[in-house]
């Protein structure tokens, strides 16, 4: 007779998305021995909008919330206990009754450019077409050369590599730690530097989420808990909801531990054009990371003026 699994944890189904809950499901069980049975925690692949609907711009739909709701909508219903999600995925605010219980290790969090034609931005040729969804990409890679191009080129992983393969695109920009953990960084793939690029807030980061009233699993979920990540997202996303940030309003922003132990973020707001870009950087202590994510955004917010964070959508 079948044991029923002790948690049962909740995912997109992408490739990328599995790796980062098979890992979850691995550390879970090393950190906890009553789940070191491969059966004590089964994962259950839930459809999102964001996965279902592919030939329009997020910012089009709905926002980066598509990629959570319908797993949402699974805790709250009891279907599952916890869910692992992509930290840039998660909207600036979670539903009643949902909570991020934890983060694991952070991986890279700077993007890649992957082309054909070069190894960077400055070895496309004018005119060149550059794939993305994403309006942080697109204003940044524009701010840096107006002359280019940028497209909508949507799906997971490998459906993006694919269709650079097949020409829709000269380049395009992906997460490295996605590449990481789907094996690929060796073979496609530049790293960034975060001064040419800053990457989305929460970038490289998986949080699992749990039901703010489910005591057992956010016990559970300490357990594998990885404070720095923890701290330096939550600076960033401080920041974030400060500017009322959703993928309409180019935003990008990065907390580091820097070798004193304090804590620097970077942060930007700009045109979805790339035609202005407004930067600021804190340094603080890691104990006030919270509150210089708040400070950070409301320079930005106040130095943007009104309408610039206005819906580009």
């Amino acid at each position: 007779m079948a044991t029923s699994p002790r948690l049962r944890l909740g995912t997109r189904g992408s490739p990328l998305a599995l790796a980062q809950a098979n890992e979850t499901r691995r550390l879970l069980a090393a950190a906890n021995t009553d789940l070191a049975d491969e059966a004590a925690v089964e994962v259950v692949v839930i459809q999102t909008t964001g996965d279902a609907v592919l030939d329009r711009p997020l910012s089009e739909i709905g926002g980066k919330g598509l990629f959570t709701k319908e797993i949402d909508e699974a805790l709250l219903d009891g279907s599952i206990d916890l869910a692992v999600h992509s930290m840039k995925d998660v909207p600036t605010w979670l539903p009643d009754g949902i909570i991020i219980a934890a983060m694991l290790e952070r991986e890279d969090p700077r993007d890649a450019f992957i082309s054909p034609h070069g190894e960077t931005l400055a070895d496309l040729a004018a005119g060149a077409v550059v794939g993305t969804a994403s309006l942080r990409r697109q204003s940044q890679v524009l701010h840096k050369r107006p002359d280019l191009v940028v497209m909508p080129l949507r799906g997971n992983v490998q459906t993006r590599l694919r269709k650079l393969e097949a020409g829709e695109a000269d380049a395009t920009l992906l997460a490295l730690a996605g590449l990481r953990r789907l094996d690929l960084a060796r073979d496609v793939g530049a790293p960034i530097a975060t001064d040419d690029i800053l990457p989305a807030v929460g970038q490289g980061a998986i949080g699992i989420t749990c039901r703010t009233d489910d005591e057992a699993t956010r016990r559970i979920l300490a357990t594998i808990d990885h404070g720095e990540t923890t701290v330096r997202v939550s600076a960033e996303r401080a920041m974030l909801e400060v500017l009322d940030g959703s993928c309409r309003t180019p935003i990008a922003g990065l907390a580091e531990i820097d070798d004193d132990g304090a804590l620097t973020l970077r942060a930007l707001v700009a045109r979805p054009d790339g035609s202005e870009v407004i930067e600021t950087t804190r340094h603080a202590a890691v104990a006030a990371a919270t509150a210089m994510g708040r400070d950070a955004g409301e320079e930005l917010r106040g130095r943007a003026g009104p309408g610039f964070l206005d819906d580009h959508g």
